[in-house]
């Protein structure tokens, strides 16, 4: 009874909750020392909050157009100004918002899960199950992520959901390799090779001690992925294959103003400003988590 009592506790993995306590504890101390990285956890704290309560903080409805206010300047009563239909740009900004959160979260929850298992199968396994693995990623990797995202949305239809699919179709890769590059150095660790002595399967070693020791590199590859979703979002946005209107996707919101850029310029440049925050929060926010959960990246 003694030796199975030593036996599991010589080959259980790491406490992922412990190792999450910690660098928990660790990131509050680090984030003091990073004024960037705290400015970019608090941009992308306020867009979800203002995502969140869209209804709340829009100071009107973003579909209702009144013509006798078409493209109006940024003042007091429209601080972004309004749009060719009369419509508050600043409300329409805060609703796009929802948008753009939905589909970084949406993307996020498909492409994590599969690209994690198909690297981590990869890596563990090895020999011919990662050479066709492998090579089914390099295949997609091969082609621009824009635009085999181009190809799906114009084969599926336009559309938000449609958007989403076409996204996650291509963004899996990247996270594949990094899992597969992860297992290939956690299977040989002593705690892996301990539990195969005392006769852990194959799928336990694979679900319960090598794929959750790569989620943290994983989490950290998919805040930093999330900025090109932004653009590839508001790309497909931009070309009608996006969130239809009225709904107010802010790359289609460039696209409708695009017309007037030389004579109203908020129009246009308002959405791109909102995407160049939005893109730059997930970097800083994702290059931050990096430093915190792996220290051989931290800054000297």
């Amino acid at each position: 009874m003694s030796d199975a009592i030593h036996a599991d506790v010589t080959v259980r993995p790491p406490n992922m909750i412990s190792r999450v306590a910690t660098s928990l504890r660790q990131a509050g101390g680090k984030l003091a020392q990073e004024p960037l990285g705290l400015i970019g956890f608090i941009i992308l704290g306020l867009l979800c909050l203002i995502a969140i309560f869209a209804p709340l903080l829009a100071p009107y409805d973003p579909n209702v157009q009144v013509l006798s206010n078409a493209l109006q300047p940024p003042s007091l009563a429209h601080p972004a100004g309004t749009d060719e239909f009369g419509r508050d740009i600043l409300s329409r900004l805060i609703f796009g918002t929802r948008i753009t959160i939905q589909t970084v979260l949406s993307i996020s929850v498909i492409v994590g899960p599969i690209g994690l298992l198909i690297g981590v199968v990869a890596g563990f396994f090895g020999g011919r199950v990662d050479a066709l693995l492998m090579r089914a990623t390099d295949i997609v990797l091969s082609f621009p992520s824009l635009i085999l995202a181009l190809a799906f949305a114009a084969a599926l239809g336009a559309g938000l959901n449609t958007a989403i699919i076409a996204i996650s179709l291509t963004a899996w890769p990247p996270i594949a390799r990094l899992a597969r590059a992860e297992a290939l150095v956690v299977r040989n660790t002593d705690y892996v090779a301990a539990a195969r002595l005392y006769g852990a399967s194959r799928l336990r070693i694979l679900f319960f001690y090598i794929a959750p020791m790569c989620i943290p590199s994983v989490i950290v590859r998919l805040t930093l992925n999330m900025a090109g979703i932004i653009l590839t979002a508001a790309s497909l946005g931009f070309l009608g294959l996006g969130a239809q209107p009225p709904a107010p996707e802010w790359g289609a919101m460039i696209s409708n103003g695009r017309k007037y850029m030389l004579d109203f310029w908020w129009v246009a440049v308002m959405p791109g400003v909102a995407i160049l925050l939005a893109s730059l929060a997930f970097n800083i926010v994702g290059d931050t988590l990096r430093d915190i959960l792996d220290p051989r990246h931290a800054r000297s």
